[in-house]
């Protein structure tokens, strides 16, 4: 039985892995610190539209800058890059991260909580102002 057990908290685990991605995860008190003291570069890739109504201080919008990314990056390689998306269901934050990775970043992670755990957390966010 003790096995057994084993087997099935070594299987769960596994699965965590794989469903966690290959980006290691960041919390949301980690991002909020990183976020006020300039120490790494957010991005978030739920859309413009998504990204007008609220995105965390500071981040960039990966929409806007997707064909311009190293652009947007430090110079840097071991810099901090942190992408997020909607919530821990979402993997769209893996464009961003695996864009930075393709340019050479060693330190990409993942605020796996996405925007809507950062809000339900209750994060401050950033609106873009809408042009008149």
């Amino acid at each position: 039985m003790k096995k057994f057990l084993t087997l099935i908290a070594a299987g769960l685990v596994a699965a965590t892995a794989v469903f966690a991605g290959e980006f290691p995860d960041i919390s949301i008190s980690e991002v909020k610190k990183l976020a006020k003291s300039h120490q790494a570069v957010i991005i978030d890739v739920n859309g413009s539209e998504s990204y007008a109504k609220g995105h965390v201080p500071g981040a960039l919008d990966f929409s806007s800058i997707e064909g311009k990314l190293a652009a947007s990056l430090p110079a840097d390689k071991n810099a901090l890059i942190v992408a997020y998306c909607g919530g821990p269901k979402c993997s769209a934050y893996q464009a961003a991260a695996k864009a930075a990775q393709k340019l050479g970043y060693k330190n990409v992670k993942h605020m796996s909580a996405g925007i809507s755990g950062w809000m339900q957390a209750g994060e401050k966010t950033e609106k873009v102002a809408s042009a008149k």
